[in-house]
């Protein structure tokens, strides 16, 4: 049941609202003024407040201040007899969702309530996804080679250097690039991820650059490609040593001029874009053989970042273990496995030639697999080395 909290210091205006809002099966609580009703907003914790403006001692706008620098944030209604189109505005600006005249229509009060609480529980299912996206993001490990990584991130991040990210397949190089973006100053923009090696060579520049209607035979509408997507924010180009040169002259292009033009436009548009790269090939060898254009190798390669493959960073493996554990007992609705200490030994004696993916691919077969205690007889028979 919804908790409502009404700050009013008119008694007959508290009653009314709490007797309409408790026979719509909310929850109510009263407060005689300001101070009183950001006690109890400190105390306790409310989906929503009705707040009056001008009361003793604290007047709304300051109760609406002062909570916005609380961890905790209900969403406040602010309601007065004496409202202005500047008290609005400054309400509203302050974080208010609505601002409502005395005495308040009914049905529009109810409708104002229940999309607050709307808004309400769309900020914690925001908040709760966020959450679980980094953590399945993060990054685990405390290997040398790991927080050399996670040091370089640290730096480069505040910045808009572009960073071309090397390694193995499978060693979490799209995993950098999201930590990246997230300590950004854009993290609150897009981040648009292309696999340049999935995309057939004839249709890498319309999903780079987008097209226009009837550029081509399919081209049956208008296009926006992820250099559009992506502004504001980060454009992570996996795998760019798979990219056609005709498409890496374009791209060339983009980072020089900040600019990009749809495939059978005539049009320059302008972008935001912060260029990320990674790959698995050596490009300076790609570029002695004439397969990789040395200009954009120097324009992506403002800082390098390599990550090391699995075999590498061994030690790492028992935490990685843990989080794999954890996340699939989640995805599976059942109790997190266990694993004894000498069958994670003998997993840290494996090449991992797949490096982390191939990790996470073992786990799970051993939780689908193995015994209730993961052992080595488990490795033996299932992780295929």
């Amino acid at each position: 049941m919804p908790k409502i909290l009404i700050i009013d210091d008119e008694k007959v205006i508290r009653s009314t609202l709490k007797e309409i809002l408790e026979y719509e099966d909310y929850e109510i609580f009263e407060a005689q003024d300001g101070e009183k009703g950001l006690e109890m907003i400190q105390n306790d914790e409310f989906d929503l407040v009705l707040c009056d403006i001008k009361m003793p001692k604290m007047d709304g706008i300051e109760v609406l201040t002062k909570v916005g620098e609380l961890q905790k944030q209900p969403q406040f209604i602010m309601i007065s007899a004496h409202g202005t189109i500047e008290t609005a505005v400054e309400a509203t600006k302050k974080g208010a969702f609505d601002f409502i005249p005395k005495p308040p229509d009914l049905n529009r009060l109810l409708l104002t309530v229940r999309n607050a609480l709307d808004k309400k529980n769309l900020v914690q299912e925001t908040t709760v996804l966020k959450k679980k996206l980094s953590k399945k993001l993060d990054m685990v490990g405390e290997s040398e080679a790991i927080n050399q990584v996670k040091e370089t991130i640290e730096k480069v991040a505040p910045t808009d250097a572009r960073v071309l990210i090397t390694g193995p397949n499978g060693t979490g190089k799209e995993l950098v690039a999201h930590w990246i973006h997230q300590k950004s100053n854009r993290e609150a923009a897009p981040f648009i991820a292309v696999n340049c090696a999935a995309i057939p060579s004839e249709l890498i520049e319309s999903e780079l650059f987008g097209h226009e209607k009837g550029a081509f035979t399919s081209a049956m509408k208008l296009r926006h490609g992820k250099f559009e997507q992506a502004h504001g924010g980060t454009l992570f180009l996996d795998e760019i040593g798979d990219m056609s040169l005709s498409a890496q002259a374009k791209v060339l292009r983009a980072l020089q001029e900040h600019k990009v033009s749809r495939v059978g436009g005539d049009k320059d548009i302008k972008v935001d874009v912060r260029v990320l790269a990674a790959t698995n090939k050596d490009l300076k060898k790609e570029i002695a053989e004439g397969n990789f254009r040395e200009d954009l190798y120097h324009r992506v390669s403002v800082i390098l970042i390599p990550v090391p493959p699995l075999k590498e960073r061994a030690e790492d493996i028992p935490l990685l273990v843990d989080k794999f554990l954890g996340e699939i007992a989640i995805e599976y609705g059942t109790a997190k496995k266990e694993i004894e200490a000498a069958a994670i030994k003998k997993l840290q004696e494996f090449p991992w030639t797949g490096n982390i993916r191939e990790l996470r691919n073992v786990i799970e077969r051993l939780v689908i697999l193995g015994g209730k205690n993961i052992s080595t007889d488990d490795i033996k028979k299932y992780a295929n080395y």
